[in-house]
């Protein structure tokens, strides 16, 4: 049986992402490809059970059925560090992954192992991804982002991880490189790691809708409500406006699929965005709203948060209700809102069939499939 374990340099460096992507190609050559992640971080509640979200993101949308309590077996839920700390118990983490695995492999030909973060990860209860993968006897590949000297410099040290465990680095892939700067850096980063005796074995350019939230999303990720909209939070945000200046200014950053916050009681604002609405402009006209932007119908806001706690009143509310947009409610300040948004991680879920397929294909196309197999 083959077995590969997806690892990276640090955290959001894409290791579901291109976990996904290897795992529906491969099942193009295997009929019987597992997976497991042995140690998850972000877990959701399923029959009773803490199991990491990747997991989840996996069995749907892969189709793989082994069993999530398996395929997650240690959940490192609020206070599990300090347990260990206080009374660390090695064996029996090790024998959990241990068994999970063991049922997991039963009658598979390739098995997916995903790690959490760097290779030293989970090092404080015995556990890091490079111990993991000697505990289960993989190669490694290294994900890693775009860029040449800091990638290589991470890579490097995360390798020398690996390999005082025993464990073989198989190669590395490079995520997410902007496209006007993908020829330089896929040059050169494949000649700096071949000096170190590293296979890439794939360079990935970035993809700015692989990270665009839904405000689904946001609303999940924070404690905002919904004031109205609620059947179109599906729709996805390419950019977030803070709307703390002049109208007439903020009409310039507005394109499309933006995200505007503002106070709630910003009430000039938020007719710009109602007004900059793809499909609500004339609407808003016949309401009696001053024309704001009529040269803007072409641009489009996905939706506003409004901040402060601030609800609006009176006409305003009720063209918002009227509307075609989902409108959130944040108690924080503007500022506050701001950083949470920008900060959100996000992830890819069994809902998001576009973003899946541009994996599946960016993988197919980036990615040496032939040198990975013969590794193994």
């Amino acid at each position: 049986m083959r077995k590969i374990f997806i690892a990276a340099t640090k955290q959001n460096d894409g290791k579901t992402t291109v976990s996904l992507g290897i795992i529906r190609n491969l099942q193009q050559k295997f009929a019987k490809v597992g997976f497991i992640k042995p140690i998850g971080q972000r877990y959701l509640e399923e029959e009773g059970l803490k199991i990491d979200e990747d997991s989840i993101l996996i069995e749907e949308v892969c189709g793989i059925k082994c069993g999530l309590k398996d395929m997650s077996p240690i959940a490192v839920e609020k206070g599990f560090t300090e347990k260990y700390i206080a009374k660390p118990d090695k064996n029996n983490i090790s024998k959990q992954i241990q068994d999970s695995f063991r049922r997991i492999s039963k009658n598979q030909e390739l098995i997916v192992i995903e790690g959490t973060g760097h290779a030293g990860v989970g090092s404080v209860f015995d556990h890091s991804n490079a111990t993991v993968a000697k505990l289960l006897g993989s190669k490694v590949i290294i994900i890693s982002s775009g860029g040449i000297g800091r990638p290589i410099d991470e890579i490097v040290l995360n390798k020398a991880l690996f390999e005082k465990e025993g464990v073989k680095v198989l190669g590395v892939i490079i995520n997410k490189v902007l496209p006007g700067k993908f020829e330089k850096i896929n040059r050169l980063v494949r000649k700096g790691l071949e000096r170190k005796g590293i296979d890439v074995l794939g360079v990935l350019p970035y993809d700015p809708m692989l990270a665009r939230p839904s405000i689904e999303q946001i609303l999940e990720e924070t404690d905002f409500a919904v004031l109205c909209g609620r059947q179109y939070l599906e729709r996805s945000v390419a950019k977030v406006i803070v709307a703390a200046m002049e109208p007439r200014d903020a009409e310039r950053y507005i394109t499309e699929d933006s995200l505007m916050i503002t106070p709630g009681d910003r009430e000039d604002m938020i007719t710009i965005a109602l007004n900059c609405f793809r499909d609500g402009g004339n609407k808003l006209e016949n309401n009696g709203l001053a024309s704001f932007g009529q040269s803007h119908k072409k641009l489009k806001v996905c939706g506003i948060v409004l901040t402060c706690g601030i609800t609006p009143q009176g006409p305003i509310m009720e063209l918002l209700a009227k509307a075609e947009i989902p409108v959130l409610l944040a108690n924080s300040d503007t500022y506050d809102v701001a950083t949470c948004v920008h900060d959100l991680t996000v992830k890819i879920r069994p809902c998001d069939r576009d973003k899946i397929n541009a994996v599946v294909k960016l993988i197919k196309e980036n990615v040496d499939f032939a040198k990975i197999l013969k590794g193994i």
